[in-house]
């Protein structure tokens, strides 16, 4: 008899969490050094360019999210898990011997194809292992080991970068990574669609019209919920190709860019593992609110950042603000949708979220180039306050009972 629960599924549930973590090792090791080799490997100046691995990084794992949800209840959670692993397998080589941008662009998409499949995947599976009941739990737990393992092998990729050099040694982490994840993928994990068919004869939830329509914008509630998931992305995308370049020129040393670069992740991923819980206690508008409304303080204040300690504490407050809402996004999608339709609905959801990596590298590069990177960091922390208030003015949080309940 299939049960649903934390503690009923722990061995799963363990295992694609440490699963999740080798799929955020993948991410992380470009977070630190890809912006220094684009500019001393292959003599890159432009900001627009810089970032093009960003765009198709975003755009590639947003349209697998959604096929990852389309077709989790049709191909199976577990082979969709396996295939994504296949095709990360030859990322790290791809880093290590690019000779042209143009396979780091490669290497990029091959890289969103993968955490579209692998992370989409764990986190449907966990979220149809615990039930209801720790939701939030589950996704702090599962993005806090996933972003947890961005901010560590980026701090771990700057360090082998200043001691060894940019290439190759920072990606044999990503060897290991991709060939672990894969054998654990394949022969450990089991497919979670016993648990769907439990919680569906179960369920009082009613199911969306139009899964993709009501998801991206018409439900007030879930369409509050994207838009905010499509910015928190998009100024992630910004940090991630700005940040260093920024750092680099206050002069701080690659070492020191790899640990500011790495706080950030590292305080968003140790945060999720509170604020997942607290998604199960609290309303979520209010976390979803507050938590965008710090990321954005945090980012323009960045502005004004000159040492080592201003930049450091910025970054704990945009890991803060991130932390918040990031298990809270997936738990909600998840509250607010049938079990039939929630990896359907959450791939919607991913799709857009992860698009906000291509948005917001396009218009960071954009304006980075014509006016410089401080007004660049200026509109996406005022898009961010924005995104706040959309969040606080369009949610509904009376309508949650009639919404599951019907």
């Amino acid at each position: 008899m299939v049960e649903l629960g934390l503690r009923e599924n722990w061995k799963q549930f363990t295992l694609l969490v440490i699963i999740n973590a080798f799929v955020g090792g993948m991410v992380g090791l470009e977070r630190t050094i890809l912006p220094q080799i684009a500019e001393v490997d292959f003599g890159i100046a432009a900001k627009s360019a810089i970032l093009s691995f960003i765009v198709v990084f975003g755009i590639s794992k947003a349209i697998t999210n959604y096929y990852t949800g389309a077709f989790a209840n049709r191909i199976g959670r577990k082979n969709l898990l396996v295939i994504g692993w296949l095709i990360g397998l030859p990322v790290p080589l791809i880093l290590i011997y690019a000779t042209d941008w143009n396979w780091i662009i490669a290497a990029n998409m091959l890289l969103g194809i993968n955490q579209g499949l692998t992370w989409s995947s764990t986190v449907v599976m966990k979220i149809d292992l615990v039930g209801s009941k720790n939701r939030g739990l589950a996704m702090g737990i599962n993005e806090s080991a996933g972003y947890l393992a961005v901010g560590i092998v980026a701090f771990l990729t700057g360090w082998i970068a200043s001691e060894y050099g940019l290439r190759p040694y920072p990606f044999y982490l990503g060897i290991a990574f991709s060939i672990t994840g894969l054998l654990s993928s394949y022969f450990l994990v089991k497919d979670t669609v016993h648990h769907v068919t439990s919680e569906i004869n179960t369920s009082q939830i009613k199911k969306l019209k139009n899964v993709f329509r009501e998801t991206t914008w018409s439900n007030p509630n879930l369409g509050s919920i994207t838009q905010a998931g499509l910015v928190n992305n998009l100024n992630d995308g910004m940090i991630w190709g700005l940040f260093p370049i920024l750092l680099t020129s206050k002069n701080f040393s690659l070492s020191e860019i790899g640990t500011l670069v790495a706080i950030y992740p590292i305080v968003w991923g140790l945060g999720q593992l509170v604020t997942g819980k607290l998604a199960d206690v609290l309303v979520k508008k209010s976390m979803l609110f507050w938590g965008m409304l710090l990321q954005g303080f945090a980012i323009i204040t960045m502005i004004f950042a000159a040492s080592f300690i201003q930049f450091m504490l910025l970054s704990i407050l945009l890991g803060i603000g991130t932390a918040v809402v990031y298990p809270t996004f997936l738990a909600a999608i998840a509250d607010y949708t049938h079990p039939e339709q929630r990896a359907n609905s959450i791939g919607v959801f991913r799709l857009w979220r992860d698009l906000g990596y291509a948005i917001g590298a396009i218009i960071t590069g954009i304006i980075a180039d014509i006016w410089g990177i401080l007004p660049s960091i200026g509109l996406i922390g005022s898009l961010t306050i924005v995104s706040s208030f959309i969040l606080l003015f369009r949610m509904n949080t009376s309508l949650e009972k009639e919404d599951i309940i019907n």
